[in-house]
């Protein structure tokens, strides 16, 4: 290579600097396999969407890398001074513009739009300027029209009519002058006995396909075309409706109304709306071709402003890695609970998004986000904190890149691990769950027991309200009734018992232990119970992937851009009291508690010690 490129490392892989325009214009020499991306979509990403409209030279809604390098060489050779595509201008200098023959109508152009003492053409004037030629242009084409519409507004209907019929009236003129040739050629014209013959045999209607081939009305020599408004007038049943519209929007309007249509007439009817077809071909697509500068003039200033933003965030994603910019492809910052996520991506579909961008590994966030009627669809990573109050239906705010506020909805949760911290506790927060619901249900089985007794009771004493005195209970169910009581109170009684006896057990160990191995043996049995979940988490987060997420919307990434567990937490901010902040921690409406967990410690304390002492 002529160029020597510079590295920097982030995401665990190298990435090219842009930091020049020789590095810009030397990047079709850096081998595609060091690109963190070989494409990327037009839409769901911050940057202009004129500019890369103009860069996807195919129009199938990507950029792929040689489209990006035809754009950097197209701008280079209409350049004089390369430099300038570094310097990141709101346009482009007049100074900057290539001064030969080829460049002329583009330089001429240029300094057509400078006034006194100006010497940048600037992206907005470049655009205004092309928009006022197409203006111009639609303007002049259709005062054009006025003179090419012989019917006014019904001559649009009028030339629709006759398109819908040429063919076919084409094809019975022609039969006809064939017929006037020879007359042998009268009757071969015309349907033939095995083409009638073979349409007996089907059900028939008037759009049959066999029966539109057949010819529009009976050939013969000099022959016209029925107009009669009656269906028996002769003309093929497939065509009566079309040729009926084609006789009251052009034939009437144009010539008058008469019984049939002679070939005279058929040409007297085109020749009219010739005109009309012709000015209508004519409307301009976009500019006239002594405009085709200016809009080199627009491409030019915008490649000047955007190519080297765009290369670094699509070469190298320097502004994620770096955290001089927002990426291409973070649209806004999501906050909800506490935190601000700053990796959101658009998502036209969070189902189908989800099933790729699962397995970066990262803890996802879909909402739907509105505002004055508008909806947008985002992925937000949550790198930081915990996953305990992220659930669908929780609200939040979503800022994209204008400023613009919308209310955000949690509507798809992807689960990953967010922190080691909460990899830390979560086999307690589980257990302590499965406690909670373990009593809640047995709170419930007990409170609807004791309903149910209740209810009994009430039933009894209703019935002995309406029997004799003599009726009595009978003894067996009473002696039931206590003994499966009995049974209830023992089963608590054992289940207490072996709680107590597990943590006498428990007790007992570590008060055969010296003083300072307590420590090391609560640090090990608490490492015991999280190690493994902050082994598995602490796997998954060193292998966090940016690249199924941007995948999942279209981009080709081709790195492993790894988020790694430093960077990924500075992507998700946490709320903290600003600096220099009071704060008083007298909460006047807190809840009155008597200090039970300090005397319990407390008695530990002094009961480990006299145990150890007597020892």
């Amino acid at each position: 290579m002529s160029h020597t490129f510079k590295f920097f490392r982030a995401g665990g892989f190298d990435q090219v600097r842009i930091d020049t325009a020789a590095d810009l214009l030397a990047l079709k020499e850096l081998d595609q396999k060091l690109w963190v991306a070989l494409s990327c979509p037009v839409k769901g990403i911050e940057f202009d969407t004129r500019t890369l409209a103009l860069i996807d030279s195919d129009n199938d809604g990507h950029i792929r890398a040689p489209e990006l390098l035809a754009a950097i060489d197209w701008a280079a050779a209409r350049l004089n001074e390369p430099g300038i595509l570094a310097q990141q201008l709101d346009g482009v200098p007049l100074a900057a513009i290539k001064d030969d023959e080829a460049n002329a109508p583009l330089l001429g152009a240029a300094r057509g739009l400078l006034g006194g003492g100006q010497s940048l053409i600037s992206v907005y004037a470049a655009s205004a300027a092309e928009a006022d030629y197409a203006a111009r242009a639609l303007a002049a084409w259709e005062a054009a029209g006025s003179a090419a519409k012989p019917l006014g507004e019904a001559t649009e209907a009028a030339c629709a009519a006759v398109v819908a019929v040429k063919e076919k009236l084409d094809d019975f003129f022609v039969r006809c002058r064939l017929a006037a040739f020879d007359a042998r050629a009268g009757e071969a014209m015309n349907a033939s006995d095995d083409a009638l013959k073979s349409l007996g045999s089907s059900a028939l209607s008037s759009a049959h396909a066999d029966i539109a081939a057949l010819p529009l009305a009976r050939v013969g020599a000099g022959a016209a075309v029925p107009l009669g408004a009656d269906i028996n007038s002769g003309i093929n049943p497939a065509w009566t409706a079309r040729i009926a519209g084609f006789r009251e929007a052009a034939v009437v309007p144009l010539l008058g109304a008469r019984p049939a249509l002679t070939e005279s007439d058929w040409l007297a009817v085109q020749d009219q709306l010739a005109g009309f077809a012709a000015w209508q071909a004519a409307k301009p697509a976009g500019l006239p071709p002594e405009a085709e500068a200016v809009r080199d003039l627009e491409r030019l200033a915008r490649y000047v402003r955007d190519l080297l933003p765009l290369a670094n965030n699509f070469v190298a994603f320097r502004d994620f890695y770096t955290h001089q910019g927002k990426a291409t492809f973070q649209i806004g910052t999501l906050y909800l609970d506490g935190r601000s996520a700053e990796l959101c991506v658009a998502v036209n579909d969070a189902a189908k998004h989800a099933a790729l961008a699962g397995l970066s590994r990262i803890c996802l966030v879909y909402c739907d986000c509105v505002r004055n009627g508008e909806k947008l669809s985002i992925a937000a990573a949550f790198t930081a904190g915990d996953s305990d109050q992220l659930m669908v239906g929780r609200n939040g705010v979503f800022y994209d890149r204008q400023g613009r506020d919308w209310n955000a909805t949690i509507t798809k949760l992807v689960e990953h691990p967010i922190s080691l911290r909460q990899a830390f506790w979560s086999p307690y927060k589980r257990l302590m769950r499965m406690v909670g619901e373990q009593l809640q249900k047995i709170a419930a089985s007990k409170a609807a027991a004791v309903e149910g007794k209740l209810a009994e009771t009430a039933v009894g004493v209703g019935k002995k309200v309406d029997t004799p005195p003599t009726a009595t209970k009978p003894a067996a169910q009473q002696a039931f009734d206590v003994g499966k009581f009995a049974g209830i109170f023992a089963a608590i009684g054992l289940a207490v018992g072996a709680i107590g006896t597990a943590l006498a057990a428990v007790l007992t160990g570590l008060l055969a232990l010296k003083w300072w191995q307590m420590p090391l043996a609560i640090g090990g049995l608490m490492l015991l119970i999280s190690g493994p979940a902050m082994v598995l988490a602490w796997f998954k987060l060193r292998s966090r992937n940016l690249g199924p997420i941007l995948d999942a919307n279209g981009w080709a990434v081709n790195a492993r851009a790894r988020i790694n567990i430093p960077f990924g937490t500075s992507l998700t901010q946490l709320a903290q009291l600003p600096a220099g902040a009071e704060r008083a921690l007298t909460d006047p409406y807190a809840e009155k508690e008597r200090p039970w967990k300090t005397y319990a410690v407390i008695a530990v304390v002094i009961f480990v010690a006299l145990a150890w002492w007597t020892r």
